[in-house]
Order: C-alpha cells, then structure tokens, then sequence
C-alpha cells in the first residue's frame, strides 16, 4: 500500500523502497541510535541524485517539477524504513519556499548540497520591530533537523502573531539538545539581537507553513504506521502462546485490526492533503484537508506504533528491537506539530466558517459522450410522476447500472458515475429495491430463466417488495449455524424453523430464505437458499419486534411447514451459502457511505450553530474529532472509487470503511444527544430527533455483520492472522 494510488505512484514507492532497502540497513539504523549526535548520512548524495529532495520543485531549480504529492509518497517510504538523515525537515523547508514564491535557496535544497531544519513552534524566540528594522532574539523551540541543518526554517512571535523567519547556521547558536528521537535529532536555537534582513522574515501565510509541515509529517507518520502495523501482523502469525499462535486469540486480532482502521486513517488523510495543497481550490479547503491529516495521522501513528509494542509483547520493550522508534518518531512529530486538540478545533472552525472538501473525481474525456447519451435518455423520465417514472426508469435500466443489461445498462464505473450525477441534475430517483438491491444481483448471477422473468422486473419497478428470511435466534453472525430445516417433499420442500430481525416482513411480497437440506454435511454445505411467497403461503407467522427506538420495523418469523415448490429452489441443494454470500456483499456496499461529511455529521453542525454561547473547547474538540471521522470515511469512499475506475482490486479501505463508518455515525448522535441537553431526555420524540438517531444508531454495529465479526474478518483476510480454532479443538 502507498499514498499514491496510480502506477507510476506505485512505481515511485517501489525505488525509494528499494533504496532505503540497500541504505537505511539495520547496522545503519542502529549506528545512528547509538551516536552521541547526528552526523550527515554518507548517502545523501544518493538520494539527491535520484531527485528524491526536489520531486516538488520546479525543472528551473534542479527539481523533478511533480507535485507534494510525490514528495509525501517518499516521505511516507522513508519513514516506514526508519531512514536516518533530515529527508523531512529538508522537504518541509524547499516546499514552503517554492509555495512562497523564493526560489534562491531551491537549487542547494534539491541537489542535497543544503540541509533543512524547520521549528513550528515559535518556544521564546522573539521578533522586536523597529521602524523598517526587525531583529530576532530569545531561543527556539525544538528545531527537527537542527543538528545538521543549514537552512532554519524558524517559528517566532511577531506582535503577538506567529511568523517564520529563514536563517542561515552561520548567524545562529545552535545547540544540540539530547534525543528522545534517537534516529533524527533534534536541536535549539540561541540569537541575542540579530538583525534581520527583509530577505530572512518569510512573506508567508504562517499558517500557509503549518499546512504544509503538517501535510509532509502525515505523510511520515503513515509509513511509521504501516511498518508498526505488518510488523505486529506478522509477529502474530508466528509467535505461540498458550499452545497457539497469538493472532488466533481475538485480543490481539482485533487489536491488529483497529491498528490497520488507524493506519488506513493516516494514510488517506495525509493523501488528500497533499492533493489538495497542489490544486486550485479555496485556501480554506486545502487548509482544511491540512488540518484533517494533522489530527488524524500523527495520532493514529502513536496510537498505532504503542499498540505495537504490546503485541509484540517483552520483546517489543528492548533496547534492541525497532519498535521503540517507531514510537518515538511518532511522538516527536505530534508533539512538534502543536497538539492534537489544537488541530482537532481548527478543523471545527472552518467547517463551521463553511469550508467544505469536496471530494470530486476527474472523469475522462469519454465520460462527456456518455453524459450527452444519458442526458437524451432521462428526457421522457421527467415529464412522468409516480410509477410511471419509476417504471421508465427500470425499463431503461436505471434503477441498477451495475446490473447487466437488459436489467441495468452493464455499467462500467464511469459510466456509473455519470448515470448517479445527471439522475441527481435531473432530480430523479430510480426505485429503491432496499432488500432487493440485494437479491437480484444474485437472481441473476445464479437464478434460472423462469426465476429471472417472473420476479426481476418486478422488482426493478417497485412492483415487488422483498425481505431476507436469514438470521435467527441462534444464528446472527454465525449464519453457517442456523438450524432452519427444509425436507423434500412432492413438488417442493417443507421449510420448519424460526427467523428473527427480519425488516420488512409485514410488507413484503416475497423473501429470500436459507435453510438447511442437509444435516450429514459441514455446516455450510448443507445450505439451501429459497424464495418465498411471503403474501401467499400458508404456514408464516410474522410476529412485530418492537426495538430500543419504541418502534416495531423488525419481525420475527415462525415458519411451519411452510410449503416451497421446486421453482423456488435457487440453484442446486446445498448451494445456500455460496448465493448467501452473493447477497451479503451486496449488503455490505449498500450500507457504505462515501460522502465527505454526511447527513449525521452535517445535522451535528447544525445542532453546534444553535448551543447557547457557542461550543467551548471541549467541544471543538470532540466536533474536531467527528469531522475528522467523517473526512476520513469518505475520502475511504473516494479512493475506492478511484481504484474501481482503474480496474484495480479493492483495497484495504473498502473493508475498513464500515467499521469505522458504523463507529462514527454512533459518535455523532451521542455528542448531538449531549448537546441537546435535558431536552433529549423527553421519551416520544419524533424519528429524526437525536434522541431517536441515538437510539437507532445502536444497531449499526450489529446488523449486516457486527463489529466484531467484522474485525476478525479484518484480521484475518486483509493482515493474514490465523482463524479462530474450531470449536472443541
């Protein structure tokens, strides 16, 4: 995995991890951690000669004229390989430089002839104005970089404000301080009245410099994460405990799973920042995405490069181990870049002033050809209301792209994403099958002719309402296990058994239902997978479950000999739990949400624009951190869409994007809950209040798979940890 999602970014992340492979070597690594200072690294030359300092610079300076996007993709590899040396610092100089318009000292900054060192925190150092003069006194913070670096790149107070000034060593006292980051040291800085050219104060945005720091340490601390993630994976697949390997025990399974939700965290935001700083878009925008990575990735990397540590257990506490600075490194870039809370309530601060990301996507020249076919096409749609609509619609193949045609239109996913943007121009809204979204991708993928004409036309108009007959008392997440019997009879099969948190029951005209036809074999080999005529078989009971919300929108479902004829078999007997897990991934994309803030996180907004007095910091903060969650979510979304236009396999964030999605929508509604105050504890309100938003919410983590189903799955497909052991052995 990398920033980058292209082949070329792909290929950038190859060479630099080729690279730091052949240079950053343990015994490099380690005679860094034991110097009494940082020295120069003998292969810096290398890596200028690679145009790895100047990627974001321009041809005219030396540079490689690409944007800080492939900066951050090195930036991230380097961090992964623990490389010694202040790549970081150096990059975070030359970028603020060239985003500012100074273009002298980029040439030294991209041919490695220059080393940088940068401080964000202004600590006491002083600017004192007098007149057209200015002079800086008072000692820096720490400056990362600062023992070996050339060009400081400095945070002071200017009147109250922050400024940057640029200075060379020659005009400084640099001390070296001693380092809790024992690879990349750190520094101060002592000046006692000097004065100041024009040149060296930087005709910057101050928080212009911060942005891009905090894009760059991201980028970093994503690849700090990846490496402390893969290295507790791995530990886990091999270390035995308790007559077990250690990844089987689900502690530390899902432990290895929240660390992967982190690590996906860190690296789409740190992404999307350094997109956005290379766009045209609103300062707020990309100062908004700035924020985002700087409170999402450098905590995650923390988060992540402790939870480490504790998986890999005593040995992952020594001197001699690695993991150690990992965490080190982790903790000196969220310290130096201000702290998390800070960030957290910027990014509450401009969502509230109205800065929005907007997670667009870029289509190809094609897509205009395909917009003016679907455009002609929709026409007729508006001029219809109700059914009518919703039929044309379904007849055109609009109701479900994707599907083959003549169901869909064997929607590519461009031609997918034109299709959802002009039914939004055009105001339309196909029929929603809901459940049915479901079943007719695997009507088709599986059902006979007769199945396919009697009941997907239906279906695609609104003609035919559907529920699924799968969980039961017994058998929720463990759907291998229901206990449902069907027996062949003349002309069909008697079905006897008990289904629960079945929505939409009471309404449905039809239902897919999984039952057992054979008890001889493996749990889920014996499974049969059937249509019932919900309106017209005798035998159902359906019984209203009333829920935590007060209201009854699930059923349970007594099934006594109920009768299903032959023709209502899907496929052969015994394959129920291959259709079923046709139907559940079906499930499992429609409950994702790939907007950038959603309807939850929007409505939190609105409810913080109405508290009396404003939010204070404590809860800027909190609404930092549910924005932060939103953002991540949908930029989730974005890449996977993103893969898909390029035919690439799914990555690690389709799967993460629901548990973590799940998590989030929770934490909206009970801040909101909170905010509301003694009013939100009135029983009765309306459905779209937080109090029953709240309430509602709770089964988010449970249905379609619950959390913790879903972190094992996590585990143990996406990190390869073992399976749980069969029950018994």
């Amino acid at each position: 995995m990398t920033l980058g999602l292209s082949d070329d970014d792909c290929d950038l992340r190859d060479s630099v991890r080729g690279w730091a492979g052949r240079h950053a070597t343990p015994a490099v690594i380690r005679e860094a951690v034991e110097a009494k200072t940082e020295a120069r690294p003998s292969y810096w030359g290398s890596l200028a000669e690679l145009g790895m300092l100047g990627l974001h610079l321009p041809e005219a300076v030396g540079g490689a004229g690409f944007t800080l996007l492939e900066t951050a993709i090195v930036a991230e590899e380097l961090g992964r390989s623990m490389v010694p040396g202040p790549f970081l610092p150096t990059v975070v100089v030359s970028a603020v430089l060239h985003d500012a318009g100074r273009t002298d000292e980029l040439a030294g900054l991209a041919d490695g002839s220059v080393f940088g060192a940068v401080s964000l925190q202004p600590g006491g150092l002083k600017i004192s104005r007098d007149g057209d003069s200015a002079t800086l006194s008072g000692t820096s913070s720490h400056v990362l970089g600062g023992q070996v670096g050339d060009l400081f790149l400095l945070a002071a107070h200017d009147a109250g404000e922050l400024a940057f000034v640029l200075v060379h060593r020659d005009r400084l006292d640099v001390t070296d301080l001693p380092g809790y980051d024992v690879v990349r040291r750190n520094a101060e800085v002592t000046v006692n009245d000097l004065p100041l050219t024009a040149f060296e104060v930087l005709e910057a945005a101050p928080q212009r410099v911060l942005d891009i720091a905090a894009t760059l340490f991201a980028a970093e601390a994503s690849g700090l994460a990846d490496w402390a993630t893969t290295t507790a994976a791995d530990y886990a697949r091999v270390r035995q405990q308790f007559g077990r390997v250690i990844g089987q025990f689900q502690g530390v399974k899902h432990k290895a799973a929240r660390m992967l939700g982190l690590t996906e965290q860190a690296r789409v935001t740190a992404w999307d920042a350094a997109r956005a700083l290379g766009e045209d878009v609103p300062a707020a925008e990309s100062s908004l995405a700035s924020a985002v990575a700087a409170a999402v990735a450098l905590e995650s990397a923390f988060q992540v490069t402790k939870d480490c540590i504790q998986i890999l257990g005593g040995i992952g506490y020594t001197w001699e181990h690695d993991a150690h600075l990992y965490m080190r490194r982790a903790q000196t870039l969220r310290i130096l870049s201000g702290s998390t809370a800070s960030w957290k309530r910027r990014v509450a601060a401009l969502t509230l002033d109205g800065a929005r990301r907007v997670l667009g996507i870029e289509l190809p020249p094609e897509a205009e050809q395909i917009r003016a076919d679907v455009r002609v096409e929709l026409a007729p749609a508006s001029d219809l209301e109700g059914a009518e609509r919703k039929a044309y619609l379904a007849e055109k193949g609009y109701t479900s792209p994707y599907l083959p045609a003549p169901w869909g239109k064997s929607a590519d996913p461009v031609t997918q994403l034109v299709i959802a943007e002009e039914l939004r121009a055009a105001e339309l809204e196909p029929h929603d099958m809901i459940i049915g979204n479901w079943v007719v991708p695997t009507l088709l993928a599986h059902g006979n002719e007769e199945q396919i004409e009697r009941l997907v036309p239906g279906s695609l108009r609104g003609d035919i309402v559907w529920c699924q007959l799968f969980s039961e008392p017994g058998a929720g997440s463990d759907l291998a296990s229901l206990s449902t019997k069907a027996t062949k009879v003349d002309g069909g099969w008697k079905l006897q058994g008990q289904k629960v948190w079945t929505s939409m029951a009471r309404v449905a005209d039809w239902g897919i239902c999984l039952a057992r036809t054979d008890a001889s074999v493996p749990k889920h080999k014996g499974l049969s997978y059937f249509l019932i005529d919900i309106k017209n078989t005798e035998g159902l009971d359906i019984r209203p479950l009333r829920e935590i919300t007060g209201e009854a929108l699930f059923n349970e479902v007594f099934i006594d000999d109920v009768f299903v004829p032959d023709e209502c078999l899907v496929g052969e007997p015994g394959d129920g739990w291959k259709l079923a897990r046709t139907t559940l991934a079906n499930e499992r994309v429609s409950l994702s949400h790939d907007s950038s803030l959603g309807a939850g996180g929007e409505a939190l907004l609105s409810l913080a624009e109405s508290v009396p007095g404003g939010l204070d910091d404590e809860q800027l903060t909190v609404l930092g951190k549910v924005l932060c969650d939103a953002q991540s979510g949908g930029l989730m979304g974005l890449r996977s869409t993103l893969r898909s236009l390029t035919g690439a396999q799914p990555g690690a964030e389709s799967s993460i994007a629901k548990l973590l999605g799940v998590e989030h929508l929770q934490q909206v509604w009970e801040v909101a809950m909170e905010w509301a105050g003694p009013s939100s504890l009135i029983g009765g309100q309306d459905r779209w209040s937080a109090t029953q938003m709240f309430l509602n919410a709770q089964c988010m983590s449970i249905a379609g798979g619950t959390t913790n189903v879903q972190l094992n799955i996590i585990g143990e497909r996406i990190l390869g940890l073992p399976r749980d052991p069969e029950p018994g052995k």
